[in-house]
């Protein structure tokens, strides 16, 4: 994964919501957890790949904004995709 330049405006871009995906963080106004945007890049995914693999198309933003997200909590990430895969 290459740098991501976080931003405050990115950020809010996440959230989470107790009663959304266990309350992972997600991409705002979607179901798509963070965690599933960074497992689906280190998977290979290109940004042009994940703008079209999930059921609500994401935006080069949304991109930007989980990878920005995984950065700053990278052990929250971490956790959620070990769990994910151990399901």
């Amino acid at each position: 994964m290459s740098a991501i330049r976080s931003t405050a405006e990115e950020q809010s871009w996440v959230q989470s919501t107790p009663d959304v995906c266990g309350g992972d963080p997600c991409i705002r106004g979607t179901r798509i957890p963070v965690w599933s945007v960074v497992a689906a890049r280190r998977a290979g995914a290109t940004a042009e790949a994940l703008r079209d693999y999930f059921v609500t198309p994401l935006t080069d933003a949304d991109i930007r904004a989980a990878l920005s997200y995984f950065e700053t909590h990278r052990e929250e990430i971490e956790e959620q995709i070990r769990l994910n895969e151990e399901a």
